[in-house]
């Protein structure tokens, strides 16, 4: 039940306990117990919305960091991305390989609030080598959703 749980909440986080108890065939009490218990876990971390922020007339810039950093002694990278992941302005750090150590994904207002970020507050850390820049011009696919799709017209036509 586990694994059905996750799957599903993870492309509609808003999914109440009743509905899922009927797609899983189970007791409501049950999903509400092991919902709870995945929280309890940390297995889900929260729950989120996703915004096609291209249909509002707020200004959002988003974009990718790569950084090269020296890792510290007896601590990985895990130190220097608990540093970055500290910032506000910052959604997500991962690890990664390549030619690079860490992906930064953040958001701000404008591309000179995150060049500004970049190069006053990320390139100025300790052990920070190097950093590229990438901001994302459109967003086609999300989190497994389509963004900014066309309505399908699924009405069939009648010929007389």
């Amino acid at each position: 039940m586990r694994e059905k749980i996750l799957r599903i909440i993870e492309t509609n986080s808003r999914v109440g306990v009743s509905e899922l108890a009927v797609r899983l065939g189970a007791d409501e009490i049950d999903v509400a117990n092991e919902l709870k218990a995945l929280e309890d876990e940390g297995i889900i971390c929260g729950y989120h919305t996703l915004i096609d922020w291209e249909k509002t007339t707020l200004e959002n810039v988003s974009a990718l960091i790569e950084v090269k950093v020296t890792p510290q002694r007896g601590q990985g990278f895990d130190h220097m991305a608990e540093r970055i992941y500290q910032y506000p302005e910052v959604n997500a750090v991962y690890l990664i390989s390549g030619g690079f150590d860490l992906l930064v994904n953040l958001e701000g207002k404008s591309i000179k609030e995150i060049a500004g970020f970049v190069s006053d507050k990320l390139s100025t850390l300790d052990n920070v080598l190097s950093t590229s820049t990438h901001f994302i011009l459109k967003k086609y696919k999300d989190h497994g959703v389509i963004l900014g799709a066309k309505h399908k017209d699924e009405r069939e036509m009648i010929m007389s």
